[in-house]
């Protein structure tokens, strides 16, 4: 119930008011350089107090890898490793823990549990997300290695949307501002509604979008380990999201088969890896559940974060109407720090199923 993944398999632990978030990474492949300060940098990018947009929380991040590396290489042992929480204000929280806010999960930990960690959400917060930000580094050292790589990034914040393909951009440009999003002109429309929803005390959400280039073809499973499905798996497991697109997806409802469909040809050159392309990527990348060498791409729709700072009606554990208003350092909108969280979760699950792959092909 706290790990993911079948060979590549990570294992968490922690909460966001406790001592540290952790976990134990089993199947990391041997020999791979063990680059601490890619992995901090990726950590970095998920960390609070980052910008102006995001929460004030000061956490340095610091990550301690506690096993399975030697002379800077993985030995093929699992790697450990711990990230400390410094700055909690657990006293922001003492006037929930008798109630209940909206839209978290504080009623159904409550229900199922019988006891929660009512500060900061405890192991349901966003914060645990920092394992997975390991996990996704240690998995991107292996991937970069076969030529994969997997950006993220932000393509809507309410109603402010790129309106172009993820191939119309440059996707270099997205950590070049606040929101994480490579144009320019629409991150600096983001940010200035971010901020202005950060004023009134509001939240807001949005959509990530992925793209996974020179993934090979083969991987995934027919029945129910589709890639497609292990990846919106993956992306559902993540705090706040409430929705997994890829190819086309929605869209694809309104059209005919004559206008997706994704039609083979021989490939240019001698330089492709695989002899068959297609002239279109409606599909994203995935057929029949299995990666076909094109690109994959995909959308996650997060929504507003659930922490607003203005009164709301709620009940107490006992089931009394009452009013309360959060108090604490809380996110307007999770999309910039979400971004190298999508890209994690999508680096494991690719790094899983080529693992898996290479187990079975005799």
């Amino acid at each position: 119930m706290n790990s993911f993944g079948h060979i590549f398999r990570l294992t968490t632990f922690g909460e966001s008011h406790g001592e540290a978030v952790g976990g134990v990474i089993d199947g990391m492949p041997a020999g791979i350089d063990i680059d601490m300060e890619f992995i901090q940098n990726e950590l970095n990018r998920r960390r609070p107090g980052q910008s102006a947009i995001t929460t004030s929380r000061q956490e340095a991040d610091r990550v301690e890898l506690l096993s399975g590396v030697f002379e800077g290489k993985s030995t093929g042992c699992p790697i450990g490793f711990i990230v400390r929480n410094t700055n909690q204000h657990s006293h922001d929280y003492e006037n929930m823990r008798n109630l209940f806010r909206p839209s978290h999960a504080d009623y159904t930990y409550n229900e199922k549990y019988g006891i929660r960690d009512h500060r900061g959400g405890g192991r349901s917060s966003a914060r645990i997300t920092i394992s997975r930000c390991v996990g996704g580094a240690l998995a991107k050292l292996v991937l970069r290695q076969k030529g994969i790589s997997i950006q993220a990034y932000t393509s809507q914040v309410g109603p402010i949307a790129l309106d172009k393909d993820y191939s119309r951009y440059d996707l270099s440009l997205t950590e070049t501002n606040d929101v994480r999003c490579p144009d320019q002109q629409k991150a600096a429309e983001m940010e200035a509604l971010i901020a202005q929803v950060k004023a009134e005390g509001d939240t807001i959400g949005g959509i990530i979008t992925c793209v996974i280039k020179g993934c090979p073809t083969g991987l995934g499973e027919p029945e129910f380990d589709k890639l497609h499905a292990t990846l919106g798996q993956a992306m559902m497991s993540i705090n706040a999201v409430k929705g997994f697109e890829y190819g086309d997806g929605f869209d694809s409802a309104t059209m005919r088969g004559s206008q997706v469909n994704d039609v083979f040809v021989p490939s240019p050159g001698t330089q492709h890896p695989s002899p068959i392309t297609t002239t279109t990527n409606h599909s994203g990348g995935i057929q029949g559940g299995i990666s076909n060498g094109q690109d994959i791409y995909f959308r996650v729709a997060f929504k507003p974060v659930a922490t607003i700072l203005t009164e709301q009606k709620t009940v107490d554990k006992d089931g009394n109407a009452t009013t309360f208003t959060a108090h604490g350092r809380h996110d307007p909108c999770v999309l910039p720090r979400a971004v190298p969280v999508v890209e994690s979760m999508a680096a494991m699950t690719v790094l899983d199923y080529i693992l898996l792959r290479n187990a079975v092909i005799l």
